[in-house]
């Protein structure tokens, strides 16, 4: 019988942050009985690691939502690599991924908590159109063009997976998540995103979001701490010169469904790679 690991990423509380299955040796599994098996898990992705070389610490990983495969999940990889540092001890591990190689650092904060790194791919992004891709979207959310911050313009974000990215001009906006699930769905299986990253920022002079992303392709009407948007977050705002110089972004997510979550992204102006940090903790059976 297959094992699957539970953890939650991107905090130290099981019952906050992101549930996510491991599935730490699934060499003998064909795509029909992954997706059969994310299904039966139920969490917004699960984590396979269908092939592994243990001396180099290098492991070729597949990542299945309830209804079929992702090319990334952060907030899988971190649990991933927070289940094989549990296993095999603290250090670096190479993740070849369907969206390419992703490096992860693993080890513990101050307080003994452990804790994962991943570097993603090279990111990038372009403005979204105002036809095709953001008045549909803002139809679906039941927004309107007055709900947006006109400071962080509209953007598709990519770091492994697209990622439309809207800001709320307030945070009672993004708060108030009611939208059309179908309508949201079908357009974005239409432009192939993984997810909307809604995003407020409270005070233009720091670095600190909120954030919250619908996922109706995956299956969910919200995804509580989205790693994959974080690190395509990060490649926006270091593109749109938002970040000028070596900075962390504190992104907080999941808050308003209850199980609150933090992203730590580190952003060089001179890398399109962005980093992405947080926590992972087993899930009690």
């Amino acid at each position: 019988m297959t094992e699957v690991l539970r953890y939650s990423a991107f905090t130290t509380d099981p019952f906050g942050g992101n549930p996510a299955g491991v599935v730490l040796d699934a060499a003998t599994l064909d795509e029909a009985a992954m997706t059969a098996l994310a299904a039966e898990v139920g969490y917004s992705e699960t984590a396979f690691l269908a092939a592994h070389d243990e001396t180099r610490r290098r492991y070729r990983v597949r990542y299945f939502s309830p209804r079929a495969e992702v090319a990334f999940c952060g907030h899988a990889t971190v649990a991933t690599a927070v289940a094989l540092a549990e296993r095999d001890g603290p250090g670096e591990l190479v993740f070849d991924t369907a969206a390419g190689e992703v490096r992860v650092a693993t080890g513990t904060d101050g307080g003994g908590a452990p804790r994962a790194t991943l570097t993603s791919v090279p990111a990038r992004t372009r403005p979204a159109d105002e036809d095709t891709e953001i008045a549909p979207a803002l139809a679906a959310l039941r927004w309107s063009s007055g709900d947006l911050d006109p400071a962080l313009p509209p953007h598709v974000a990519f770091a492994g997976n697209d990622h439309l990215i809207l800001a709320a001009a307030t945070r009672d906006r993004l708060a108030d998540l009611a939208y059309d699930f179908g309508a949201l769905e079908e357009l974005m299986r239409r432009h192939g995103w993984t997810t909307v990253h809604l995003v407020h920022r409270p005070d233009p002079d720091r670095l600190d979001f909120h954030a919250r992303d619908p996922f109706p392709v995956g299956g969910v009407v919200e995804d509580p701490a989205t790693g994959a948007a974080a690190a395509a977050f990060g490649g926006y705002l270091r593109a749109n010169g938002l970040v000028t110089e070596a900075s962390r972004v504190r992104i907080r997510q999941g808050e308003d469904m209850g199980r609150p979550s933090e992203l730590l992204v580190d952003i060089d102006p001179d890398d399109t790679r962005v980093r992405v940090s947080g926590h992972a903790v087993r899930i009690p059976a």
